[in-house]
């Protein structure tokens, strides 16, 4: 319970992050999410406009690319946990810079730690 209600309380502060400019940008910052027991974590890059638009990791493209293979690796998304480096969709897609992964890297160390 102790780690689900810190993954939460990780949640809601990346919800409502200002810390650099992309929040300015994007539609829905988008926290990790997942089994806070699972022993297999997945990271990507930063979300996408699909991710963006539905403030949830993984679910255009590369969600349904992930969902297939973790199904017929016998898992489901329920049983991992799923995040992103950075937290809010940079502008046209483009890589995130070092000043926004080092924002968002206090969230992704709590998020590995919790």
């Amino acid at each position: 319970m102790k780690k689900k209600l810190a993954l939460e309380l990780i949640q809601q502060n990346v919800k409502i992050c200002k810390k650099c400019n992309l929040c300015s940008t994007r539609k829905n910052a988008v926290p990790g999410e997942g089994n806070v027991n699972a022993d297999i974590v997945f990271i990507g890059e930063a979300p996408g406009k699909n991710e963006d638009l539905h403030g949830r990791p993984f679910v255009g493209a590369a969600g349904k690319k992930l969902d297939d293979a973790l199904e017929n690796s016998g898992l489901a998304r329920n049983d991992v946990y799923i995040t992103n480096i950075v937290k809010c969709k940079p502008p046209k897609n483009r890589i995130p810079n070092y000043e926004e992964k080092t924002m968002c890297s206090n969230y992704l160390e709590h998020e590995l730690s919790t």
